[in-house]
């Protein structure tokens, strides 16, 4: 990862709504942005960013394995380096996506990370099997909000807001 990396984002998807969300949002960053897969992240991509947008699956009830293993990595090797940045979230669902957001913040607390936009819950209404694992078509209007918070951060980071 660039060394100037000020908006890192880092992602999981299982049938493509979260990496869709993900890339919007990389997009709306610009040069801003390092887009990043949730296994490729380590303590010292955190540790080399500005600030964070975590964009991932809501499964069963609670964030995917893989974006939870992210976390699971990089808990304790940027515990007490990376407080009072600013961090936003994605999280795409197939019903509330309530319970993987507040997953999500709970460990964000734990760092002391400052949330600086409103969770944003995409809804893909999949509750069937089939509908479930069938790959995702995020509506434009969502992608849209995706490439509008990676701009909104990406320019706050770099006006000094957050």
């Amino acid at each position: 990862m660039a060394a100037d990396c000020k908006l890192l984002i880092i992602w999981h998807s299982r049938t493509g709504g979260s990496e869709a969300l993900a890339r919007a949002a990389a997009e709306g960053a610009g040069d801003a942005g390092v887009l990043m897969a949730a296994d490729a992240a380590a303590p010292a991509d955190l540790l080399a960013a500005t600030g964070y947008l975590f964009v991932g699956p809501e499964n069963l009830a609670a964030l995917s394995g893989a974006m939870k293993e992210m976390f699971d990595r990089c808990y304790y090797p940027c515990l007490g380096r990376i407080e009072g940045r600013p961090y936003a979230t994605i999280i795409c669902a197939g019903s509330d996506g309530e319970s993987a957001q507040r997953q999500l913040d709970r460990i964000a607390t734990g760092w002391r990370l400052r949330r600086v936009a409103e969770p944003v819950i995409v809804n893909t209404s999949a509750q069937t099997a089939d509908a479930i694992l069938a790959p995702k078509t995020i509506p434009p209007v969502r992608l849209a909000e995706a490439r509008a918070l990676g701009a909104a951060l990406a320019e706050g980071l770099d006006a000094g807001i957050f």
